[in-house]
């Protein structure tokens, strides 16, 4: 399935490439949330993230030799690799722990600000020139996520803190994974990502305990970690193709995933506020693409 979908990609090139990727990532973040939330009712937390990490670990190992670079993996160990992928698990805990303390509206209304955090670093670190259209649809995408989780202030307390801090991380990941060498393939990159988030879930776990998981939670967290390595390798694709200043927004197609999957098992169905934010979200994105387009033409011309 990877193969069939790295292959499809590698038909595509820069802004292009980028915006599937990121599209396609949050889609499956999103069952792998939706999978994990189901689970989280049975088994602690730490004990859930380990469980399917060991399944995400076999998975992408395996996946890394079907592709040929298992002779490769050192590459996986890389400084800036390492780097990026404990960045990625410190702000897995730090969002975990805030989400346990928030409610979720607030705590997905501050994860999703990443986009600005990626803008403004691409702006400002990478010295990518951003135009007044992509700053609009940054904050328009932003105003958009507000008014479908529709906040409340006394939802805010001292964890918001640790989700602000997360999402910042996120956005470093970000940045880093735009500096390391386009030599390492994407998956040797995932696999070092699983590894850490995958022992930082350890270490918690000893505090939390573990428990006896049922045969349903285990096929559940099966699915969710096929989810989850395909999301790592998603994202990674990503932020390796494209302008970050474009691909980055997309990441608020997210919460559209999120509303179709609420909806369908939950039974959660937005209000006309939140249709209106998901009316701006849509309209975001159809902007940037028909800006992509425009410059397009203006080259082949």
């Amino acid at each position: 399935m990877l193969a069939a979908i790295r292959t499809h990609l590698v038909s595509l090139s820069g802004n292009a490439r980028g915006v599937a990727s990121m599209s396609a990532a949050m889609a499956v973040f999103i069952m792998n949330d939706a999978l994990v939330k189901q689970v989280s009712t049975e088994l602690p937390a730490a004990q859930l993230i380990v469980v399917r990490g060991l399944m995400a670990l076999a998975l992408i190992l395996a996946v890394v030799r079907q592709m040929g670079v298992l002779k490769r993996i050192n590459e996986a160990f890389n400084q800036r690799v390492l780097v990026r992928a404990w960045v990625e698990a410190s702000a897995t805990m730090l969002y975990l722990v805030s989400l346990f303390n928030l409610p979720i509206a607030n705590a997905t209304a501050i994860n999703l600000a990443t986009p600005v955090f990626v803008v403004l670093a691409a702006a400002f670190w990478l010295k990518e020139r951003v135009n007044w259209l992509r700053w609009l649809v940054v904050v328009l995408g932003f105003i958009g996520v507000l008014l479908v989780i529709q906040p409340h202030e006394a939802g805010f307390n001292h964890y918001s803190l640790l989700a602000l801090v997360a999402t910042a991380l996120y956005a470093l990941r970000d940045m880093i994974t735009r500096g390391i060498p386009a030599r390492i393939p994407s998956i040797l990159i995932t696999l070092s990502t699983a590894i850490a988030v995958t022992l930082l879930a350890a270490i918690w776990s000893l505090i939390q305990g573990w428990q006896m998981p049922s045969l349903g939670a285990l096929w559940r967290l099966l699915a969710a970690a096929c989810c989850l390595s395909l999301g790592y390798y998603l994202i990674i694709d990503s932020m390796r193709h494209g302008d970050m200043s474009f691909v980055a927004p997309f990441r608020y197609s997210g919460l559209v995933f999120a509303v179709a999957i609420g909806y369908w098992v939950w039974g959660d169905w937005p209000n006309h506020v939140a249709w209106f934010g998901i009316g701006l979200l849509i309209l975001s994105g159809m902007a940037l693409l028909k800006e992509q387009r425009l410059l397009k033409s203006a080259a082949d011309s």
